[in-house]
């Protein structure tokens, strides 16, 4: 199952790159039909094994895979309402290769999380994949800023929306994925009992560092009028913080330190 996922995943990028290599026009929605059954598949895979095991696997993998199927499913939403398909080119791949994990290093047993750390958990993964597409949109946005300063049109430029267009969603990306993260630390305030013997002191850190970034680009977008170059560089800090946090602190903790 995971690997139909990520040849359809594959199927649906190589639909993509084929036009924007031709007219650079946007696509049609023949890419979006392997994409959807991708991710049907995709999250079939996990449902199965949560069955089979009696309980939510959210182990590294697992959460890297279900973050990469999120993002997928937010490219599939966002380019049926306008010209953002081109944003599969990139998110499809980044959920091929996390499935791919997930089937060659998962399922791991369940960690028998309560209720309430499965919503803390179920938050910062719907906080990830949909900052994870902020910013893949805000590369998008510096690349084609610096095309239109360079008066560089290439093919791949016709594929975006215009620059104003592409940064509204941008912020608007950012703006859901800030009011997620902050339900992610407000559930992991008052749900996380010990955070120094649950090794998640860093995690905490480094996620309140990036949840002060994004706030203050937004601040900045609302007060100073951000946007281009400046907007992407802090949606990408932001980012990389966030995936510290969260990503980092798990590959150490469950693959380094525990071993397999």
């Amino acid at each position: 199952m995971i690997l139909i996922a990520s040849g359809l995943y594959l199927l649906a990028t190589l639909l993509l790159a084929r036009n924007l290599a031709g007219d650079g026009m946007p696509p049609g929605r023949r890419w979006a039909i392997p994409a959807a059954l991708a991710a049907g598949l995709h999250v079939g895979a996990h449902a199965r094994a949560w069955h089979a095991q009696g309980g939510v696997d959210l182990h590294f993998f697992a959460a890297l895979s279900l973050v990469g199927f999120g993002m997928a499913v937010l490219t599939l939403a966002v380019a049926a309402r306008g010209r953002m398909a081109a944003l599969g080119v990139v998110v499809l791949p980044i959920a091929a290769a996390s499935a791919l994990g997930y089937g060659l290093y998962g399922p791991h047993v369940p960690e028998g999380l309560d209720w309430r750390l499965q919503l803390h958990a179920w938050c910062a993964l719907l906080a990830y994949a949909t900052l994870a597409v902020a910013a893949v949109l805000a590369v998008m946005l510096w690349l084609q800023e610096r095309a239109l300063r360079r008066r560089d049109f290439q093919g791949w430029l016709r594929a975006l929306p215009p620059l104003t267009e592409l940064e509204h969603l941008l912020f608007r990306t950012i703006s859901v994925g800030f009011v997620l993260l902050t339900a992610t630390l407000l559930t992991g305030a008052v749900f996380v009992s010990d955070l120094f013997s649950q090794q998640l002191i860093h995690k905490t850190v480094l996620s309140v560092l990036s949840w002060l970034a994004f706030g203050a680009l937004l601040v900045g977008r609302w007060r100073a009028g951000w946007r281009g170059a400046t907007a992407a560089r802090w949606t990408l800090v932001a980012m990389a913080l966030l995936v510290l946090a969260f990503f980092g602190s798990k590959f150490v903790i469950e693959m380094l330190l525990a071993g397999r």
